[in-house]
This record gives structure tokens, sequence and C-alpha cells, in this order.
């Protein structure tokens, strides 16, 4: 079994996370874009599986997610994708996706899948953690780790989430949907302190980042930053010229401004 490639993102660094629906505009497409945001300073990148009906995306998210569904991409032709990219760039990499595809696809399968392409762990929003358990056998058997979540509600579970979990934790900034936000009011510090009391696994914030002034603040408590509406847009405005400014984008905020 391949070595989970995750812990590569966080070690002795902030983690720049950023995030892309794959097949928006196509999968060629995609797969230039992995290349050129691991070029341009990316530690880790998640890839969002496109569906129909995704709770946790915003506007910007969920209109990439209909593009490339309209231009007829599958779980297996994205797997295919991953595997091509895999002969290319080592960079850790993070499927995005719902239950609902995953268990169309067969649980077992599905991990077994991502194993052998080369995706290190799999972010599914909607699963609550106390129902993680009828995938983790599936996953740990094949070396893929699911992403626990922790949001501003997670309260009394903080330390129970963050005690079990793998890979890193997604700790989201705020309510509601993903998207750009001016301002995050959530008290992350708290949440943060409070899971790394219990863990060692890296926590990474996102949904609303948008800026570099907003990275450097997050990393002051948080191991990683995860962007993903904001360059979903850049993706929206340019399509298949989108590699340079994407890049350049990544590259002002790994840098931090």
């Amino acid at each position: 079994m391949m070595e989970n490639r995750i812990k590569n993102a966080f070690e002795g660094q902030k983690a720049f996370i950023p995030f892309i629906s794959a097949g928006d505009p196509d999968l060629e497409s995609t797969e230039e874009f992995v290349l050129a945001l691991e070029e341009a300073g990316a530690d880790l990148i998640e890839l969002g599986i496109p569906f129909s009906d995704p709770i946790a995306d915003g506007t910007v998210i969920q209109r990439a997610n209909l593009r490339a569904l309209a231009n007829g991409v599958t779980i297996e032709k994205i797997f295919e994708t991953v595997k091509h990219v895999r002969t290319k760039t080592q960079i850790p990499l993070v499927f995005l996706t719902y239950l609902n595809p995953v268990f169309k696809y067969g649980y077992e399968n599905f991990f077994e899948k991502c194993a052998q392409t080369g995706i290190d762990g799999v972010i599914i929003p909607d699963i609550p953690f106390e129902e993680q358990a009828e995938i983790l056998e599936y996953s740990e058997k094949n070396g893929v780790h699911v992403i626990s979540f922790l949001a501003p509600t997670s309260n009394d579970r903080i330390e129970k989430i963050a005690k079990n979990a793998k890979g890193f934790i997604y700790v989201a900034s705020s309510m509601g949907v993903t998207g750009v936000r001016s301002e995050i009011t959530t008290n992350l510090a708290e949440i943060i302190g409070r899971a790394k009391k219990v863990t060692k696994t890296p926590c990474a914030v996102g949904f609303g980042i948008n800026t570099p002034e907003q990275v450097k603040e997050i990393e002051k408590f948080a191991d990683g930053a995860i962007v993903g509406s904001a360059i979903v847009k850049i993706i929206e405005e340019y399509g298949k010229e989108a590699t340079e400014h994407i890049a350049k984008y990544v590259k002002s905020m790994k840098n931090r401004g």
C-alpha cells in the first residue's frame, strides 16, 4: 500500500490548499490546472466530483458542477484523469464529493479505485461523523483518509471528532455554504485550540477565504488554508484559458500578498 501523501502537505509549513471542480471546463483543463497549481505553490489539491445537488456548496461551485456534468463528466472519467495526473506529479490529492455518488459507485469499488489511481483522501460533507463507520472499513483498508469536518456548530463534539481524525481536519469557517466572504467572524482559534488538545492531525480552514490577508490571519492558529470559490470563479471567467490566471492568484495567496 502506498504511503499516504497528505502529511507531506503540512510538513514544516502552513499548507495552501486550492479546490477545483473536476471537469470544469473539461478534464484536459483539470489536468493542466492541477500541474499549474502545484507549480504556483499549492501543497495539496482538492478535486470536486461534480454532483447535481451539492448541499455544502454555494452558487459558484454549483455552476461549475453543472458545467462539468453537461460535458458528460463521470466518476470513471475523473479516475482516468487522476491516473494520468499521477504520472506527472506526487502532490497530495483529495476528492470532495457527496455520499450519494460514492454509494452509487459502491463504497468498496470507490475506495479501491481511489487507492489505485492515487487519491489520498476523501471529503464527504454530508456524512455525519457518527455515520462514518459504514465507509471507514473500505477507506482504511485502502489507505485512503476520510477527512473529518469541524463546523462552528460542532461544539460538544469537537474533541470526539478531532481525536478520530485522519489526514487533516477541514474546519469550516462559518455556517452555510461555500463562497467568498468579506469577513470571517467565527471563533476559529478556540475551535482549533480545542481540537489540538486531543490530536496531532493538522487543521485547515476553508469556506470564504479569498484574500492573502485572510490567509495570514488564519495561519496564526491553523495549519493550512483552503480556497475554492475564488479559484472556481476565475475558471468560470476564463475557461480553458484560466491556467495562468489561477496560477497568478495562487502565487499571491501562497506568498500571502
